[in-house]
This record gives C-alpha cells, sequence and structure tokens, in this order.
C-alpha cells in the first residue's frame, strides 16, 4: 500500500491522529497546533512524521480535485472547566447582572433651556426632540417625567429679551431671570425633584466668553470668580439643591465653597464641579439653544486640550481640594478614559458625565440614516460611561430613557 509522508518540525506534544475515518489535512493542521500550558509544551523542539496511508487520504481523489468534499469533525479536545461563560449571560435577566452599574432613573439628569419669554416651548432645530422652554410651559413638561420617574434636572438660562446681555452677566442671577424663576416654580410643583444650576456666564454675557474680560479678550481671574460664586450662592439661595459651575476658570470652585459656607448655605446645597470639560467640536447644538457662542475667538484658553488628559487629572485633584462635592467629565463618548481617571482619582465622590449636544445629535442623525438603532445606542453609550466609572448622567435621552427603563 503507498503512502505519503508530511514532516512538520513545530514545538508539540504528542499528537492524536485517528484513524479509521477520513481526515483532511486541514484537520492534521489544526491537531498540530499547541492545546495546553507552554509549559507543557515548549520544553523540547520534536520532529513529527506524520504517515498518512490511502485508509486515511484516498490519494486518488485527495489531490486531484475530483471528490466531493464531505464535512468533517475533529475529535474534541478537553475544555477547561473556566472556559465556559455563556452559561452565565445566556438569559435577558442574567445580562443584566453582569453590569457592574446599571442605568437608572436615579442616574439620570436632564438638561432644561430656560428662556425668559414664559409662554415659550419652541423645538430646537440642531437638537432633536429638544426645546427652549418658559417657566410657565416647563413646569407642566417637567410634571410629566416626574410622574414617570424623572429624579434630577439641570437648568441652563437663555435670556432672549433686547438688552438682558451685558459685560458682567447681570441677568444670571436676576430674581426675574428665567433660571431663579424656574427654581422656585420647580421647587413648588415638583417638591421630590432634584434641581441642579448650571453656573456660568457665556449665556448672559454680550460677548459670549465665561467670564470678565479685559480690553485684550483675556480673562480676569478673581473678578470672574468673584462673580461666579455670588451667581452661584444666589442660586441656593432661591432653592437650588446643586449649583454646577461650568466656566473652567482657575479658582472658581474654592470661591463658590467659602461663599455657599459664609452664606449658611454648603450644608444643604451639593457642589458639582465641571472638572475636566474639554474645547472641542461637540458643543454646536448646545450653543445654538442657549445663544452662548462666543463673539471673538474661542475658549481654548480655560477649557482642556482634547489630548490634556493630565491637565484633566490635574484639575480634579484642585477641584478635589477646593471642596467639590461631584464631578462632572464633558463630553462623555470620547473621554471614557477620563471618566475612569475620574474614579481612580475621586473614589469617596459621585463622578457625573455629560453626554453633550453633539454626541445626541450624531446618534439621532445616524439612527435616521438606518445605520443604528436609536434605543440600542443610546444605551450601549449610556452603559459605556457607566463601566468607565460614572454614577450620574447628564443625558437629552433622558425622556427616552424614563419610558424604556420600563420597558425591563
Amino acid at each position: 500500500m503507498r503512502s505519503t509522508e508530511f514532516t512538520s518540525r513545530t514545538r508539540v506534544a504528542p499528537l492524536p491522529i485517528f484513524l479509521g475515518r477520513e481526515q483532511t489535512l486541514n484537520e492534521v493542521a489544526v491537531l498540530c497546533k499547541p492545546r495546553r500550558r507552554p509549559s507543557d509544551l515548549y520544553s523540547t523542539l520534536a520532529t513529527i512524521s506524520i504517515t498518512i496511508t490511502r485508509q486515511v487520504f484516498p490519494m486518488s481523489g485527495l489531490f486531484n480535485g475530483t471528490k466531493k468534499h464531505v464535512a468533517t469533525y475533529t475529535e474534541p479536545a478537553p475544555t477547561e472547566i473556566s472556559s465556559i461563560l455563556q452559561g452565565g449571560y445566556h438569559h435577558p435577566l442574567l445580562r443584566q447582572w453582569q453590569n457592574e452599574r446599571q442605568l437608572t432613573k436615579s442616574s439620570l439628569i436632564y438638561p432644561l433651556f430656560i428662556t425668559d419669554n414664559e409662554d415659550e416651548a419652541t423645538p430646537i432645530e440642531s437638537l432633536p426632540k429638544q426645546n427652549r422652554w418658559g417657566v410657565k410651559k416647563v413646569v407642566p413638561y417637567v410634571e410629566s417625567l416626574v410622574a414617570k420617574g424623572l429624579k434630577a434636572v439641570i437648568l441652563f438660562g437663555v435670556p432672549l429679551a433686547e438688552g438682558s446681555k451685558d459685560l458682567y452677566a447681570t441677568s444670571a442671577d436676576d430674581p426675574n431671570g428665567p433660571v431663579i424663576l424656574t427654581i422656585k416654580a420647580l421647587r413648588k410643583a415638583c417638591p421630590d425633584l432634584f434641581i441642579i444650576c448650571d453656573v456660568c456666564m457665556c449665556e448672559y454675557t454680550s460677548h459670549g466668553h465665561c467670564g470678565i474680560l479685559r480690553e485684550d479678550g483675556s480673562i480676569i481671574r478673581e473678578e470672574s470668580v468673584r462673580r461666579l460664586a455670588a451667581i452661584a450662592v444666589n442660586y441656593a439661595k432661591a432653592g437650588a439643591h446643586c449649583v454646577a459651575p461650568s466656566d473652567m476658570v482657575d479658582g472658581r470652585v474654592l470661591a463658590i465653597k467659602r461663599g455657599l459656607i459664609d452664606a449658611g448655605l454648603a450644608h444643604n446645597c451639593m457642589l458639582m464641579s465641571y472638572s475636566a470639560k474639554f474645547s472641542g467640536n461637540l458643543y454646536g447644538p448646545f450653543r445654538d439653544a442657549a445663544g452662548s457662542a462666543p463673539s471673538f475667538g474661542d475658549r481654548k484658553c480655560y477649557q482642556l486640550p482634547p489630548s490634556g488628559r493630565g491637565l484633566a487629572r490635574r484639575a480634579i485633584i484642585r477641584d478635589l481640594g477646593e471642596g467639590t462635592d461631584a464631578i462632572i467629565v464633558k463630553p462623555s463618548t470620547f473621554y471614557l478614559d477620563i471618566i475612569s481617571d475620574a474614579k481612580e482619582l475621586a473614589k469617596d465622590v459621585p463622578i457625573c458625565t455629560y453626554q453633550v449636544s453633539g454626541e445626541y445629535a450624531m446618534l439621532h442623525a445616524a439612527a435616521e440614516k438606518g445605520v443604528v438603532d436609536l434605543k440600542t445606542i443610546a444605551f450601549e453609550a449610556a452603559n459605556g460611561c457607566l463601566r468607565a466609572g460614572a454614577t450620574l448622567i447628564i443625558s437629552y435621552f433622558t425622556p427616552d430613557f424614563l419610558d424604556w427603563l420600563d420597558e425591563f
């Protein structure tokens, strides 16, 4: 009987070649691959001569292409117990149990844009399914969301009246301005709702920057942080449960904390700092909504550069030292490493991330094109933030999540 000999020089263990049925060359190649621990396999270099007779490979059909291919199976290799994982997530409930952190209604914060037109309910063209609200319209809308389980909102003022913007952001803490009126209205209508106020000046300054400026356009730090602290304290006096400075001016956390202490409000008003807020190209729809685009230049001198991971870590450490009660990372999807860093550096405080307007708009655009399923991708994005270390998410998807979470 003719035979054909194949010799392979490789580091292998003894090979199980099973005669009595046909085996293809591919099967033999698979069998020649190491299956055991390196310490067992790679101690010696062996020359293995595999003699395969016509009983194994009928030569009349193997190489001339005339034999019909028949699916064959290798003998099963021994399976390590630890390699069987699917039993732990085969059921939908088990897949939820695998989440280190689960998205809940309590972890969601809904951003709201409040104008000085009390009857306004105007769709924002660049931000799908979102509106600018007046105080009379926003209250019943929020009440409907609270009935579905909404726990927290963050308010952004959008002054539209002529003359409402100046060099000192005077209208930011106007007692008759949109934010303070809305705080009081929501506290009365929704007493269990947690109300956060964004603290910045860009929506209220005539130039659109986040501080008080010198003639050359640079920020006057000392004067800016004093003004920011006054705005934050006035929001707290109006009933805000939390103030969230987003300006990124050095020293504002310390100034706000001292202001809250001096006003006797630090014990019942949380300070949640945008410690790691990056400049970039994801804020366009927000600036349309809030009317806060700078009239000249940009904000790169005080917001963090997108590649500035080390700067973000330093800013987080600084804000912790200045008394912040929580950390915000903004944006979210492209900055999961920063969320993870924040969790490492600030183990004992809540970590919040803001899924910003550009991220939200991109997901909607992809869904409209049929590239993704909106619900699926929204959960995937949120779970990525939670997995990275976030405990709270500011999201425009919040009304949708309130409905979707009820489906589980």
